[in-house]
């Protein structure tokens, strides 16, 4: 029986046709009141898996015929309708059911082979998804509500210096502690879509600025949070460093220009000078008063500095723009085997500068150390950071034998020098021009320059 409802139509009509047949022939040749017409139920359920309604009432009204024409029992109207009714029920009742039975299986089939495809195709794009984040070489991961890492990808590790698949169940805070703050969605609340930059945390304590881009959702185990990060102290690092460079750039010009002025003036005296040479006598010569005058002259210009091209001063967060020093300095410290300790004392009150400004004295004063460093064995840098009554210090001890002239420091063009000699110079006209200063101790080891603010 299985195996004939799994062929085809045609067999099965074929089938249905070859039982009607039979049980005609059976019903017709058998004497006695036996009724047979039950037997038509057998081939009104093969036919009702592959005709129309209307085709399987004509075969149901064909089965009652039959059954009725062989059937011994006597026809009258009032009970052979009643009868005949009953039978072409029957059999056209068997046959819809079998009809709905097929048409919802084949319905169940459809709707199977739909999502047998569906299921395949998020397989294929899971798969897919999970390949581009692996391969990413953005730093991606998951959390829960409690902020603790569910899954993360391989670049996520390299960027935290963890070990691979040892972050999952860390807590984000660890990392990024500006993420740890991000609050979980509520119920009827606007999930969160935005990008960040913050400053992230490696296992190792190295700290490194990152731009976070990540985004909340809700599922049934409750609020998540997916991120991706990227590590961007590199553009940090050229940023400050082309700044540098532009403002040693201006300097030199602004020096040059100086310089130009004083060679005009050193010009005019030496002629007065040959005049007074000549005349013999300095009473009431007029030339020896233009020289006192060019004298004045030449000391108002040698006595100018930069505060007139100067930014407005502000109030700086100290802490934040010592972390960003340290995100600058670190690496190229470390490739020149400078071990650096930050001894910053916590709780820094605001300063009052130029941030950029004060950020180029910092480099300076660090790229100054790393230099007298260079030849020695020993290479240690310490940036220190503590308040005192309305001032704040920040120290930069090495190891680099000291200065050998101190005198001659914050002078400019420094015979000695590498470049221009301006390095010193520019820091503490910047660091006056706030109202700072820049002082020179020496220590048994090395230097110690020592940057004074205003808070």
């Amino acid at each position: 029986m299985f195996s004939l409802l799994q062929s085809s139509p045609r067999s099965i009509l074929l089938g249905a046709a070859l039982s009607i047949a039979l049980t005609a022939l059976a019903d017709w040749r058998i004497e006695g009141n036996i009724p047979l017409g039950f037997l038509y139920l057998f081939p009104m359920l093969l036919v009702g898996g592959v005709m129309s309604r209307l085709q399987i009432a004509a075969v149901a009204a064909l089965c009652t015929f039959l059954t009725e024409a062989f059937d011994t029992f006597a026809w009258s109207p009032v009970t052979g309708i009643p009868r005949d009714l009953l039978i072409f029920s029957a059999f056209l009742g068997m046959g819809l059911f079998v009809y709905e039975v097929a048409r919802n299986r084949k319905i169940e089939q459809q709707h199977l082979r739909q999502l047998e495809n569906e299921i395949e195709a998020r397989k294929e794009a899971e798969e897919q998804l999970k390949v581009l984040v692996e391969s990413s070489p953005v730093g991606i991961f998951t959390a829960d509500l409690d902020g603790r890492i569910l899954l993360a990808n391989d670049a996520a590790h390299r960027l935290f210096g963890v070990s691979s698949g040892t972050l999952p169940g860390c807590s984000v805070g660890e990392f990024l502690p500006s993420l740890a703050t991000v609050p979980p969605p509520s119920p009827g609340q606007q999930l969160f879509r935005t990008v960040m930059q913050c400053r992230g945390r490696r296992l190792d304590g190295e700290v490194f600025l990152a731009d976070v881009w990540f985004s909340t959702y809700r599922t049934a185990a409750g609020s998540r949070l997916a991120a991706m990060v990227v590590d961007t102290s590199e553009d940090l690092r050229t940023r400050e460093e082309l700044s540098l460079h532009q403002v040693l750039a201006g300097s030199r010009i602004l020096i040059g220009a100086v310089s130009h002025e004083i060679r005009n003036v050193c010009g005019a005296i030496a002629v007065v000078h040959q005049n007074l040479a000549r005349g013999g006598t300095l009473a009431g010569n007029k030339d020896f008063e233009i020289l006192g005058t060019l004298v004045l002259s030449l000391e108002k210009i040698a006595s100018l500095d930069l505060r007139q091209t100067m930014q407005q001063a502000a109030s700086v967060d100290l802490h934040s723009l010592l972390e960003e020093l340290r995100i600058v300095v670190e690496p190229a410290l470390r490739e020149e085997d400078v071990e650096v300790c930050w001894a910053i004392e916590p709780g820094l009150p605001s300063v009052w500068a130029d941030r950029q400004s004060l950020m180029q004295v910092f480099l300076n004063l660090i790229k100054n150390s790393s230099q007298a460093m260079a030849s020695r064995e020993q290479r240690q840098l310490t940036v220190s950071a503590k308040s005192g009554k309305q001032r704040v210090e920040v120290g930069f001890q090495d190891t680099g034998g000291g200065v050998a002239k101190p005198e001659r420091l914050f002078r400019p063009f420094q015979n000695e020098a590498k470049v221009t000699g301006l390095g010193l110079y520019l820091s503490r006209a910047f660091m006056r021009s706030f109202r700072g200063d820049l002082r020179y101790e020496p220590t048994p080891e090395g230097a110690k320059f020592v940057v004074e603010l205003l808070t």
